[in-house]
């Protein structure tokens, strides 16, 4: 092992060894299991209104658990995390609250002020800040003022309801920092902002998940051990033990249903879910929990009075170990040393010089990335067949959603979209996040991407799971993408080519690449379909509708995606090949695949010329074809399928050479379409789905200021549209859609996204990413006015620098201070002790850059952490190397 690797390096190297690349104990509890497909028995697939939040507190989940900043083991055995009460709520702040989706005027919504401050791959250092009023938590009127508002206002907030304007909160900062794997030291700091003294209760709780009604197992065990420690006893687990300063009282009960609450059934017993909701709260049943010395969930209890601008500390620590003396003299230094640890980790890894304030963003956008970490849990064929003890086995459910999924049997643990908005996982969500977790844990993140491709998340057809809501769903096919972006993001940092991983991944895609060649290109003309690719309601009609008639919708990102993803394969191939011979031939494959697709995108109908724009094509039977002339990220799609291959590779790779050559010959005598483009120097090749000219074109319209280039980057459709909204007539209903920046003002897809105008990471990367490497090949042969209009011109990296500095923006402070993404809610982040937090939205308003839709996608907002590394990468490329003066002694 290196010597030179920090700590930390040093325990991602051991991890790396096991089968599955995870510590035992991480941030694997979810931030909202409630409201979720699993948790749906009901025979209407109405997964919200099945098991709302008002539910949470006193029924038990079948699928996981959730809560306030905690922890589990990966198999979800054993959960601790953080209960408050601020004496006037009507229920403990057990978890965070949000609205369902029909409650919200945008959908979900989670409604709280929380932020994943800072964590590390091996979970040895940990930090989670959660803001909690001291008023009453406005429950009702954020559910009634978001009920009144329409989608076209704006959604109402916490921060609007005043709760938060005169400082009266407390800041509950949890801490994690392990001694060893198994060992953990918990630190709860409770800090009062407000200026005159205040009362809470703070409840830290270790409790089991339920697993013991449903399944024939043995029950799990929590029971005194001393005045200041409790044993955890679980078959499969083994024991744990809690310890814990001296507490007002200790309480033990079960987490099994409240059914005199849920289902009007009389309880066996008091020691249900939430008695300690009903003891704290309305006094019942205090002098019996007192007494009881065992159950299945387990908190001490601490009230305090803090005065203003005071802190309390409570300390706890979760071992395996029996230990005599748990908080020996000194033990609060294990919590500055991880601190230490994670700080050198970071610095590896970034750019030590670097801005302190972009520093900062990387490490928290890693760090929540890092907190996304969930135990996900979902046996479709039990789901269908088994009742939740509420609702019988139903006909409804039997052939509902998901019903053909029945081979998927997850229990893993996967980094989520968001722990609360998305606490499941979406296919292309898990490709971005990969990227970014290369960045600091290549081993989990290249087990993530083989992971949905196992044979318990793949279909036997070769598809893969969309998410959730309906597995069936198409996202686009950037799995082979993000692994080669892996692979060489772990071979620029420690100089390991990983080519076992690229074999293992290469053989699964090969099954997913054929499905889709056989169920979306149904007339076998290279021409691609796909539904809503997880653009939601980028089209003007929902565009994975069966169609009327003899119509089909043929896709020109459908067909973009596809190009991309069959140069990919060939890079890959390639890239093997250069170990093992007898990947040659399958890279001949997807080239030719490829040029057969950039063949039906550029002369079957999606470019029109007179616009110089490609667009979706709805074919009709007996008529000629309809262009969808839609100025959409749609059409920009086109840019991403984009490679370099370098001469001295080929000349290694006989055959393919060989085969590429004759094909070209064979295109260009017949007088067909060729993508390539050979450099005057002969040492490159460009492949493109898209010629030079068409390029030109594109860029013209992407970094116009009046259609797509937005001060925070590239938006999901054109500003054009804002004064001339596209309309179009099928089978007599009229469809129109028109330049929308901020929240949806649709119903599509759940409502809670819009791709008609706001700016979107993913996409913007990918759009960077494909302007760059056109940018290596052309250098400044090519230059295009950036910004349009402006008379500037820049060679095509040169804009990639320009559009990431855009991004980059949205989160930066501009001139009066204001930090784009936060809009109209800066004065809360101007203020003392909250300058350094961030928040990490799903996209951004397309004129102001105001953070929306949910607010920790580092699922893939994560990805400002390597535009900044590749940012600031460049810049010291850029920077002349300074001539140190010599003096000539005589």
């Amino acid at each position: 092992m290196n010597p030179l690797m920090t700590i930390e390096q040093k325990r991602l190297v051991v991890n790396s060894y096991k089968k599955i690349p995870l510590e035992q104990w991480g941030p694997y509890l979810s931030e909202r299991q409630w409201g979720t497909v699993r948790e749906d028995y009901g025979p209407y697939g109405d997964a919200w209104n099945y098991f709302p939040y008002d539910h949470a507190h006193c029924r038990q989940y079948q699928w996981g658990e959730d809560g306030l900043a905690g922890i589990s083991d990966f198999f979800q055995n054993l959960c601790f995390a953080v209960a408050l009460w601020n004496g006037k709520d009507p229920i403990l702040k057990e978890r965070l609250f949000g609205l369902g989706n029909t409650q919200g005027n945008h959908g979900e919504d989670v409604k709280e002020l929380y932020y994943h401050l800072d964590n590390i791959p091996s979970h040895y250092y940990m930090e989670y800040l959660y803001k909690y009023p001291q008023q009453a938590f406005p429950y009702e009127k954020i559910r009634e003022e978001n009920g009144m508002r329409s989608k076209s206002d704006p959604e109402y907030e916490i921060l609007d309801t005043g709760i938060f304007d005169r400082n009266e909160y407390f800041d509950v900062l949890v801490t994690y920092a392990k001694q060893n794997a198994n060992d953990i030291f918990i630190r709860i700091d409770i800090s009062n902002r407000y200026h005159e003294a205040a009362d809470i209760t703070v409840l830290p709780t270790l409790w089991f998940y339920n697993k013991w009604n449903n399944d024939p197992e043995k029950k799990p065990r929590i029971s005194q051990r001393n005045k200041n420690s409790v044993k955890a006893e679980h078959h499969r687990l083994g024991s744990y033990y809690l310890y814990f300063q001296s507490p007002k009282d200790k309480w033990y009960t079960h987490n099994e249903t409240n059914t005199e609450k849920v289902s009007g059934i009389p309880n066996e017993t008091i020691f249900v879910k939430d008695a300690f909701h009903e003891a704290l709260i309305r006094g019942k049943n205090i002098e019996k929990l007192r007494k009881k010395k065992e159950g299945t969930k387990f908190s001490p209890v601490y009230q305090y009075h803090i005065e203003a601008g005071k802190t309390q500390t409570v300390f706890l620590r979760l071992s395996n170990k029996s230990i005599g003396n748990p908080f020996t003299f000194g033990f609060e230094k294990i919590f500055p040393q991880r601190k230490s640890e994670a700080d050198a980790f970071y610095d590896n890894i970034f750019d030590p010089q670097g801005d302190a304030h972009l520093k900062r963003l990387q490490r928290q956008a890693i760090s929540g990335l890092l907190w996304s970490k969930q135990y996900y849990h979902f046996d479709v064929e039990k789901w269908l067949a088994k009742s939740d003890g509420i609702t019988p086995v139903n006909q409804g459910k039997l052939s509902g959603r998901n019903h053909d999924w029945k081979h998927l049997k997850n229990q893993d643990i996967i980094a989520m979209p968001d722990k609360w908005e998305y606490p499941w996982y979406a296919a292309w969500d898990m490709a971005f996040q990969s990227i970014p977790m290369a960045l600091v844990d290549p081993g989990f993140a290249k087990n993530q991407l083989l992971l949905i491709m196992r044979e318990w998340y793949m279909k036997p057809d070769g598809q893969l799971p969309a998410y959730e809501w309906n597995f069936s769903d198409v996202n686009p096919p950037v799995q082979a993408w993000a692994a080669l972006q892996v692979y060489r993001t772990e071979e620029q940092k420690s100089g390991y080519a990983d080519i076992n991983f690229l074999k293992r991944i290469f053989q699964k895609l090969l099954i997913n690449f054929t499905w889709w060649v056989n169920r979306k290109d149904p007339s076998g003309n290279n021409m691609f379909e796909g539904g809503f690719l997880g653009l939601d309601n980028i089209g003007v009609f929902n565009r994975s509708i069966e169609l009327p008639g003899q119509m089909q919708l043929e896709q020109a990102d459908g067909t973009s995606w596809m190009g991309m993803y069959a140069l990919n394969m060939m890079d890959m191939a390639l890239e093997i090949a250069m170990k093992d011979k007898s990947f040659e031939d399958t890279a001949t494959k997807f080239f030719e695949q490829f040029v057969l697709i950039a063949e039906a995108l550029n002369e079957q109908g999606m470019w029109n010329e007179e616009d110089k724009f490609f667009y979706d094509t709805l074919a009709i039977a007996g008529s000629a074809p309809l262009q969808l002339r839609i100025h959409s990220i749609v059409g920009i799609t086109t840019l991403f399928a984009v490679s370099i291959i370098e001469k001295k590779k080929l000349d290694k790779l006989v055959d393919f050479k060989k085969r590429i050559s004759w094909f070209e010959h064979y295109r260009q005598k017949n007088k067909k379409f060729w993508p390539n483009e050979e450099k005057t120097d002969g040492d490159t090749i460009l492949l493109s789905l898209i010629p030079r000219e068409r390029l030109v074109s594109l860029l013209v319209r992407l970094l116009n200021e009046e259609e797509f280039l937005s001060p925070g980057g590239i938006r999901a459709l054109s500003k054009h549209h804002e004064k001339n909204p596209y309309s179009v007539t099928i089978d007599n209903i009229s469809y129109t859609i028109q330049y929308d920046p901020g929240d949806s003002t649709s119903n599509l897809f759940g409502g809670n996204s819009n791709w008609r105008g706001p700016v979107w990471m993913p996409i913007n990367y990918l759009i960077i990413q494909s302007i760059r490497k056109y940018g290596q090949f052309y250098g400044n042969a090519l230059k295009v006015e950036c910004p349009t209009g402006s008379g500037h011109y820049l060679n095509l990296e040169e804009v990639a620098d320009f559009l990431t500095r855009r991004v980059i923006s949205l989160f930066q402070p501009d001139e009066s201070g204001a930090i784009p993404q936060y809009g109209p809610y800066n004065w809360f982040y101007q203020q003392p002790g909250n300058e350094h937090l961030s928040l990490f939205y799903e996209y951004f308003h397309g004129d102001s850059g105001q953070g929306l839709g949910a607010c920790q996608q580092t699922g893939w907002t994560a990805l400002l952490a390597e535009l900044i590394s590749e940012q600031q990468r460049r810049e010291k490329e850029k920077t002349p190397v300074a001539t140190p003066e010599i003096t000539v002694v005589t």
